[in-house]
């Protein structure tokens, strides 16, 4: 009886040890996104704006070339990549309806990975939040999709008074600017960072997910001042606007009449300001990537960074997003997957955010919800030039018609209801700022065939969601 006993506390004792193996074998994540934040990036090719940290994440993972966002508005892509159902589907495309009024029992992804049996933990803006406004609060979040949360506040939310702006009373959805007083730790994205790096050292044994949310470089552009001094006014270069003539109205229809009327100076200034929230948000990042590899968690841990779109700085004579041009859909989307073989290597096919649920399912072993929109993007990160032949579809609306836009390797094809309002062919290897609209050039008609025979569907205008 003795020896029996003995022989099953052994067994039992084995069976806990390669459960508690398997529990470490898990792949943890770190999903990253940086709000408003444009490839104006080191490690995208720009020479001006600092980014060290990320620059070193991207040099040991995949960095997607051409990745693109399925809206370029906060609430409508967030719902989209986190679901990873397009806006068709989720009925989102502006910043006032949550997904769950259509879709109440959708699995989201943070979602795929509580069913694992994995912590997850959301820290600052995932899931929409009217910024500044809602900072501090749960703004427009998704309770279910979450075990644990966080919500920085920051001495940027007390400073709002000694910010400047376009429009007296207004941050958020205009150009505004602070070169703040104070150090990196006392800013909202510095108590993120702060509460990132806590959660890491409470969880160097246990699969988790954690998603931090950084708040820059959306406006108001707010940074301790040493990040403006990294960017001399005379150091920044304005944008030509480029002739527009051949541009649907439409697609210009995003201007605004005060960002219309900045001087020069102004225009440096704006650009000043979003640049330095960019340093500063790379060094929140190198603080948490920091703690990563001081914990010993880099091994095991998948990092995603991206932004929930990208971002005008004057471009076309437009500022901020919701344009279907080039700056405001185009991304940046660094996914660094431990021991994969394509670490290290630029990707030049073209992505989309819908793609990351089903890619990091995959990555970690777990069943993906059925129905998603996106498709894994693990091939690509095995081998960056895998065939791919997949075009990414963005779509805005604008004073009640909508644009649907398609970009493969080489174009830019987009359709304004249908191509009732207007049409737009970019060749993004002649004119990589899409300046020279040419669908209205008869030797670009196959072109266009092409790309719509390869969009299939995508290009069908879907009516609203009732």
């Amino acid at each position: 009886m003795r020896v029996r006993s003995v022989l099953t506390l052994l067994g039992m004792l084995l069976l806990a040890l390669v459960a508690q193996a398997g529990e470490k074998a898990k792949l943890n994540v770190l999903f990253i996104v940086s709000d408003d934040l444009n490839t104006r990036l080191g490690c995208y090719g720009d020479s001006l704006v600092k980014t060290p940290y990320l620059d070193k994440l991207a040099g040991s993972s995949v960095r997607f070339e051409r990745a693109y966002c399925q809206y370029p508005l906060c609430n409508p892509s967030r719902a989209s990549f986190l679901t990873g159902l397009r806006p068709d589907s989720t009925g989102v495309k502006d910043n006032a309806v949550h997904f769950r009024k259509k879709l109440p029992d959708c699995t989201t992804l943070p979602q795929t990975f509580q069913k694992a049996g994995y912590t997850v933990m959301r820290i600052g803006k995932l899931y929409h939040y009217g910024v500044p406004a809602q900072i501090g609060t749960d703004g427009f979040d998704d309770p279910p999709s979450w075990q644990k949360v966080f919500n920085p506040r920051g001495r940027d939310k007390d400073d709002e008074n000694q910010i400047f702006t376009l429009e007296p009373g207004k941050f958020g959805a205009t150009l505004s600017w602070l070169a703040a007083d104070g150090t990196d730790e006392e800013q909202t994205d510095g108590i993120g960072a702060r509460e990132a790096i806590r959660f890491l050292e409470q969880h160097t044994d246990k699969p988790f997910f954690l998603a931090l949310g950084f708040f820059r470089p959306h406006t108001p552009y707010v940074a301790p001042k040493k990040y403006f001094d990294m960017y001399p006014l005379e150091k920044i270069q304005l944008p030509e606007r480029g002739d527009t003539s051949a541009v649907p109205p439409l697609a210009l229809a995003s201007a605004k009449k005060e960002q219309d009327a900045m001087n020069d100076d102004l225009r440096r200034k704006a650009i000043q300001a979003y640049f330095a929230s960019i340093s500063f948000m790379d060094a929140q990042l190198g603080r948490v990537l920091d703690a990563l590899e001081r914990l010993k968690l880099s091994g095991n841990t998948v990092v995603v960074f991206f932004s929930d779109h990208g971002y005008h700085l004057g471009e076309h004579g437009l500022w901020q997003k919701m344009s279907v041009f080039e700056e405001s859909l185009r991304v940046p989307l660094v996914i660094h997957s431990p021991g994969a073989a394509g670490n290290g290597q630029p990707c030049m096919r073209t992505v989309e955010l819908v793609d990351l649920h089903p890619t990091l399912a995959e990555l970690c072993g777990l069943p993906a919800p059925a129905g998603l929109d996106g498709r894994s993007l693990v091939p690509l990160l095995k081998d960056p030039k895998a065939e791919w032949n997949r075009p990414a579809l963005s779509l805005v609306r604008h004073r009640g018609s909508e644009a649907r836009s398609v970009r493969t390797e080489r174009w830019r094809y987009t359709e304004w209801d249908g191509g009732s309002k207007g049409v737009q062919l970019y060749d993004h290897e002649k004119d990589p700022v899409e300046q020279h609209n040419l669908a209205g050039d008869p030797n670009y008609a196959k072109t266009i065939d092409e790309i719509k025979k390869l969009a299939g569907d995508l290009l069908k205008t879907v009516p609203p969601a009732k």
